[in-house]
């Protein structure tokens, strides 16, 4: 149905639905085969279909083996889309990617993250409103976390400097997969809501 819908209207539309969480294997189209050397890198950046959108189109080719949709940072277990839709469960939509670090670097992946979303709107991203919409790094490692903070000081200076950076550095808890309808989402429907917000900044290298 989305797909039949002007983008905006189609994200008040996202389907509700009682099905089962897929498990934490790779989603439909993922790679199969991941080796033990792979990391993860979580972030949470607004409306996870656009978030995995634009990650799958620019790294999927260059070091991503996949990437998940799903909840992270809330205080309740196996979360449904519609109750973190309310705010109240304390999770973000976010995504999950593991990645192969001899190809791509967790700071590649970082820099990224600060280009394809505005990191200074709290709790926001377009009209994408409510905590569940948050800006967050979920670091798996203190080597993680260390470059976490690295790059957002940096970004804060040198790309972000006209707004304050809202972004949470936090340590990975339980991750929860998004319904199975939400995996590949525009993928499966090219003219699905994509969040006006997410799209990728001509900024400079940083120093």
């Amino acid at each position: 149905m989305a797909s039949l819908m002007p983008n905006f209207v189609s994200r008040f539309f996202r389907p509700f639905t009682s099905s089962s969480k897929m498990g934490l294997g790779p989603a439909e189209g993922g790679a199969q085969n991941i080796p033990d050397t792979a990391q993860k890198c979580t972030v949470a950046a607004g409306c996870f279909w656009g978030v995995e959108h634009l990650f799958r189109k620019n790294f999927g080719e260059e070091g991503l083996y996949d990437a998940r949709v799903g909840y992270i940072g809330g205080d309740t277990n196996n979360p449904s889309y519609r109750a973190v839709c309310t705010g109240r469960t304390g999770h973000a939509e976010a995504l999950q990617m593991t990645f192969d670090p001899s190809r791509l670097s967790y700071t590649t992946l970082l820099e990224f993250f600060y280009k394809m979303h505005d990191p200074t709107t709290k709790d926001r991203q377009g009209a994408d409103a409510g905590t569940q919409y948050r800006s967050a790094i979920f670091y798996h490692s203190p080597e993680q976390q260390a470059a976490a903070k690295e790059v957002t000081e940096k970004v804060q200076q040198q790309w972000w400097k006209q707004g304050t950076v809202s972004t949470e550095v936090l340590e990975a808890g339980q991750w929860w997969d998004a319904e199975a309808y939400h995996q590949l989402y525009l993928h499966k429907n090219p003219g699905g809501y994509e969040c006006p917000a997410h799209y990728i900044r001509k900024f400079p290298a940083l120093s």
